[in-house]
């Protein structure tokens, strides 16, 4: 009976030996599957990508927005980013297009609101500049046309709705349908007086260019107190 345990124990050693052999294989060839290559085959990665790409923008800043940073957020592999986007152009386009999306939706809920002309222009102007406070780092690059490719689908689709949200409001206020593609040098005018006004003052207020001038006022006086006076003082205010 010992002969027959020992010659049993000694034939299935070989057998257990590749076994363990096979799962000791088996193990690091999962470890890089999620390491590396899984991501490619990630239905989510390309939106994964722009969310970890926005991440890193806010809180580092358009110097900081790397291809490897936003590989590194997302914990991909430092090629994912160049196989969605091609480069980093493509990448901050794609993200500004987001941004884009996100100002417009914000835009449209404003212009909803309030039961006068007045009170929708004001609405907007406040939805623009909470949009550049709650999103400063997007804010500041959809406007950094050096960095982007505007010729690419989504970002030319996204501002262009954008520009046509702003003259038609512009138009609403004039009470007049004005055509994008072909503006007359007063509809041009109005449009670019009533952008000046509230991304001028967005861009103050963003650069903390405004402290100044708030610390000066009456206790309590917010930034909105002043947008709106400011926008009030020059009679009516702009259709944003």
């Amino acid at each position: 009976m010992t002969r027959l345990s020992r010659e049993n124990k000694a034939n299935a050693s070989p057998a257990r030996t590749r076994k363990a052999a096979k799962q000791a294989a088996q193990r690091p060839a999962r470890r890089q599957r999620r390491a590396g290559d899984a991501p490619y085959h990630h239905g989510a990665l390309h939106e994964a990508l722009l969310k970890a790409a926005e991440r890193v923008l806010e809180r580092d800043g358009l110097a900081g927005l790397t291809l490897r940073a936003v590989a590194r957020e997302a914990g991909v592999s430092h090629a994912a980013p160049t196989h969605h986007f091609g480069d980093l152009t493509g990448l901050v386009s794609e993200l500004a297009a987001i941004g884009f999306r996100q100002f417009n939706d914000a835009m449209r809920t404003a212009g909803q609101g309030g039961a006068t002309i007045i009170e929708k222009a004001l609405a907007r102007a406040r939805a623009y500049v909470a949009y550049a406070q709650a999103h400063p780092g997007m804010y500041s690059l959809m406007f950094r046309t050096e960095r982007l490719d505007m010729s690419r689908p989504s970002l030319h689709e996204a501002a262009s709705a954008a520009f046509a949200g702003l003259a038609g409001a512009v138009g609403e206020s004039r009470h007049e349908h004005i055509e994008e593609q072909k503006l007359s040098l007063d509809q041009a005018a109005a449009i670019v007086r009533a952008w000046s006004l509230v991304h001028g003052f967005t861009t103050l207020l963003l650069d903390d260019r405004l402290s100044d001038i708030l610390r000066r006022l009456p206790e309590g006086t917010s930034v909105e107190t002043l947008l709106y006076a400011m926008l009030r003082s020059g009679g009516r205010p702009p259709a944003n």
